[in-house]
């Protein structure tokens, strides 16, 4: 799955979960901060760790948990595709 692909899940997700189809629009920019713009507080960033673990396959070493890896679409899908080579 290319990164736009990998996107459009990310996206589903939190329309599906926490933003009703207004996830794009609140995001703005794929580099604004989910922590800083109340995109996902801490229990949302659990429920996403689960979501992509079981979609692409991967662990997440909760070491990794920070906002270098995940406080924006752009740092999440950085890690996703590092972490799954750019396929899903």
């Amino acid at each position: 799955m290319d990164r736009s692909g990998m996107r459009q899940l990310l996206i589903d997700w939190l329309d599906d979960n926490y933003h009703f189809g207004e996830a794009d629009s609140k995001i703005g920019s794929d580099d604004a901060s989910f922590l800083d713009n109340g995109i996902l507080d801490s229990l949302g960033f659990v429920a996403l760790v689960v979501y992509l673990e079981d979609s692409f396959h991967i662990t997440i070493d909760r070491k990794n948990l920070n906002r270098e890896n995940f406080n924006s679409v752009n740092k999440i899908l950085d890690y996703v595709v590092l972490r799954t080579g750019g396929a899903a």
